[in-house]
């Protein structure tokens, strides 16, 4: 019986799905474990792995909001290391995907260990920021995951635009992990860095001002992403129409965050903008990788066109299969 499970095979559509549905967890246990901060709840179930003297919360609102995170990133590792496994058994599918379901899966499980210490240290900053930034981290590869799972299944896009705009694309990563680690030391400045008793990172207004000035910069390169494949709007249009939709949630991301900093930032809203940045971050990951896809499509066709002006047909159909 072992021997037919370990054989059985998995279907490029079912892979496709569970690796979309790893990203779903995973940004899931972002917003859960903003919660938990958000709340003060870091602390709530301090004699980690247990929840006081026992395994589950017997009563109290900060250890059920800390123990329902713990439940979630659960799941999550379930379902990354599911995905792993998933990932070995399809047929062609190309082995870097699998070595990085395998990556993501890891990362997931050293989060355990990894929030045993954040607790130990009383949740200093410095280890409560390397949590949340493990969690991104493992959110953009699965996203790396389930897109190459969707064009194993049904093909790469037909997009195509300079790669020139695959190097930007790329260029905004960094950029955009830059507006994140501004992002999480004003939080660890502010007054929901986990609690009364824990201590802060820096000055808030000193935090915020470097924050802000990221986040022009990081919208000022977005949008002339934006524009540059306006101009190539019948050829990369999927493309297109992600950006546009990245950049509809950075302006709402914008005007949340003016909100709340002129209203005391309540918890609530400070969640909306942490799960919102966790969203914008998969989605520049995803675009970044789609136009990287579509400046290859454009390397081909470009082959393509040479091939048959030089040769003819048969070396013009190798150059597009390779």
């Amino acid at each position: 019986m072992l021997a037919r499970v370990r054989s059985r095979r998995v279907s490029p559509q079912g892979f496709r799905r569970i690796a979309t549905i790893s990203v779903g967890a995973l940004l899931i246990v972002v917003v859960t474990g903003a919660v938990v901060r958000l709340t003060a709840s870091g602390l709530g179930c301090d004699n980690w792995p247990r929840c006081g003297d026992t395994p589950f919360p017997e009563k109290g609102f900060h250890a059920f909001v800390e123990f329902g995170n713990r439940m979630v990133a659960l799941v999550a590792i379930v379902i990354a290391i599911v995905t792993w496994i998933a990932s070995r058994r399809v047929d062609g599918l190309p082995r870097w995907v699998s070595w990085t379901a395998g990556a993501v899966a890891l990362g997931t499980i050293a989060q355990i260990p990894l929030g045993g210490l954040t607790v130990i240290l009383d949740l200093h900053p410095l280890a409560v920021m390397s949590h949340f930034f493990l969690a991104l981290a493992m959110l953009g590869l699965a996203v790396l995951v389930a897109l190459e799972a969707r064009a194993f299944e049904v093909g790469r896009p037909d997009s195509t635009v300079p790669r020139a705009l695959g190097w930007l694309s790329l260029a905004l990563v960094p950029v955009g992990i830059v507006l994140l680690v501004t992002g999480t030391l004003v939080t660890a400045a502010g007054p929901h860095s986990g609690g009364a008793d824990i201590r802060r990172l820096g000055n808030l207004e000193d935090a915020v001002y470097v924050h802000v000035r990221a986040s022009a910069i990081f919208g000022v390169a977005f949008l002339i992403l934006v524009i540059a494949l306006l101009r190539f709007r019948r050829t990369a249009r999927p493309e297109l129409l992600l950006a546009c939709g990245a950049l509809l949630l950075l302006l709402v991301q914008m005007g949340i965050g003016e909100y709340q900093w002129r209203n005391q930032l309540p918890w609530q809203v400070v969640l909306v903008h942490v799960s919102l940045a966790a969203t914008i971050w998969a989605a520049l990951v995803a675009l970044a990788v789609r136009v990287v896809w579509a400046g290859q499509g454009a390397k081909r066709r470009a082959a393509a066109d040479q091939a048959a002006k030089a040769h003819g047909p048969d070396e013009v159909r190798a150059v597009q299969n390779a």
